[in-house]
């Protein structure tokens, strides 16, 4: 078992990433708030998180993961006031759409999936801890703050210049983006919105309100986790305020270190900008599927760079994802064909594999250096497949090789082929939501093709050209290309794949 090297924001250095105070890692990441659909920035966080997951557990370590759903925060009060909707009817599109996409990408669901207004009671229950400490008070309109001044360690995971503390100035809103320090709001007292229709609130001890985003992770965190635990994630937007906030309110209230351990990921550029909807370059995930991408490239793009480097997510590299994947599959169904020669080894194949393996599983322990794994990898492709073509590629090479795909795949999880089923599910939604028209011209007519349909005109060109009717074979060929499929006749018989 490889051991973990992570960089931990709070120390500042790379740290031996294991379980303390049982056989599990515990580790908690900050999920979706589910007020629209998520954008690929979103998912490059939770894809990374996914890696890191599948990467302890190939390892062969437990791990219990918490990821939380909001749904309860200014945005989603805002929207649903505007929609005329309660909350939970708002918010349940969302959060299955949320889902579904996770799906898509193949990321594994958590062993724990809070909502926030699951937890109000828990909630209520810390912030009534830090008013016994004097740490937490009540405002003039009945809300709930807390006295940042009262926390010596504020600013110790963001390195923030905290000489502004300034005791009872205080910010209202659930995120902010300015550098001054303001005591923030644990519990926002019940308000009247749009046309002056009062917004969600629950009757508590603390008067009738609603939760602060903040200290709903704290809540669902230390509830699930135990008021200490191993690990806490999320992307590096989060680290000011949300998670200095997360952390003064749990370790004013315990006494003890709230996590050991916290993985950032970075953000993520398109073409080289902010992402952003002014600027154009705003995308979901169902954005990109209607435009004829595939998931499966979505998703190794998005993990192809290591996560504490910022990425630039461009269509260029997308492209070269989508090969990528393409020689892996190619690659892997090739190895499981088979018909490769008896006997031993080939020695050169059977030395660039084991090396393959220690290389990738020693980028991944680095770190999580997705880069260099892939990388690793790749080289084993290069051998094998140069091995093959000479003839010299042994069964006994074949079998090992696919071990070691298989060990690459339970982290980057790309090898199985649902592309087609996943992008005639974004059509279908696409088609439910009034938005055919974003799909772009060809996708319907590819889409249009099951692989029972494919394999029938793939035979029926075969049969041609055995007749020797040259034109229908390849009218057959035509009709497949325009429709986004490709044929490659080879001595081991005729592969197609949609492109």
């Amino acid at each position: 078992m490889a051991e973990l090297e992570l960089f931990n924001t709070l120390s500042g250095r790379l740290e031996g990433l294991a379980p303390q105070g049982g056989p599990a890692l515990r580790m908690y990441c900050c999920g979706p708030t589910v007020y629209d659909y998520g954008h690929i920035g979103n998912f490059r966080t939770f894809l990374h998180v996914d890696v890191l997951r599948r990467f302890l557990k190939q390892q062969g370590m437990a791990v219990e993961h918490v990821m939380n759903v909001t749904d309860v925060d200014d945005k989603i009060i805002r929207n649903a006031l505007a929609a005329g909707k309660p909350i939970a009817e708002y918010t349940a599109r969302f959060e299955r759409a949320f889902f579904e996409d996770m799906e898509a990408l193949g990321i594994e669901r958590p062993e724990h999936l809070p909502r926030a207004t699951g937890h109000i009671p828990e909630m209520v229950a810390l912030i009534e801890r830090l008013a016994a400490k004097d740490i937490a008070y009540q405002a003039e309109d009945g809300s709930w703050y807390f006295r940042v001044a009262r926390f010596p360690g504020y600013g110790k995971l963001s390195k923030k210049d905290l000489e502004g503390i300034e005791d009872g100035a205080r910010v209202d809103a659930d995120d902010y983006e300015k550098d001054a320090v303001r005591d923030f709001a644990l519990w926002k007292a019940v308000k009247h919105g749009v046309d002056g229709v009062a917004e969600p609130s629950w009757e508590t001890a603390l008067g009738a309100g609603r939760p602060g985003w903040h200290i709903e992770c704290s809540a669902m965190a230390t509830g699930l986790l135990g008021e200490s635990f191993d690990l806490h994630a999320g992307g590096e937007d989060l680290m000011f305020p949300h998670h200095e906030n997360e952390i003064a309110q749990s370790e004013s209230a315990s006494g003890r270190t709230f996590a050991r351990h916290w993985m950032h990921v970075r953000f993520l550029l398109v073409e080289g900008k902010k992402m952003a909807k002014s600027e154009g370059n705003f995308y979901t995930l169902r954005d990109l599927l209607l435009k004829g991408y595939r998931a499966s490239a979505i998703r190794f793009l998005l993990i192809s760079v290591p996560y504490r480097n910022q990425m630039n997510f461009t269509f260029e590299g997308l492209a070269g994802a989508t090969n990528a994947i393409d020689r892996l599959r190619t690659f892997h169904r090739r190895m499981l064909r088979g018909g490769f020669a008896g006997g031993a080894a080939e020695a050169g194949v059977a030395a660039a594999t084991a090396q393959a393996e220690r290389d990738f599983t020693a980028a991944l322990a680095n770190d999580l250096n997705t880069a260099e794994a892939a990388a690793a990898v790749s080289e084993m492709v290069r051998a094998a497949n140069s091995a093959a073509d000479a003839g010299t590629l042994a069964g006994e090479n074949a079998a090992e090789i696919l071990r070691v795909l298989g060990v690459f795949d339970s982290v980057f999880a790309v090898l199985e082929d649902k592309d087609a089923e996943l992008t005639r599910a974004a059509l279908q939604w696409a088609e439910a939501e009034g938005r055919s028209d974003e799909a772009a011209p060809e996708l319907a007519a590819r889409m249009g093709l099951s692989d029972a349909d494919i394999e029938a005109l793939v035979a029926e060109r075969t049969q041609a050209k055995k007749a020797r009717n040259f034109a229908r074979a390849d009218a057959i060929r035509v009709e497949l290309m325009e429709k986004g499929v490709a044929i490659e006749d080879g001595k081991d018989g005729v592969r197609w794949k949609r492109k």
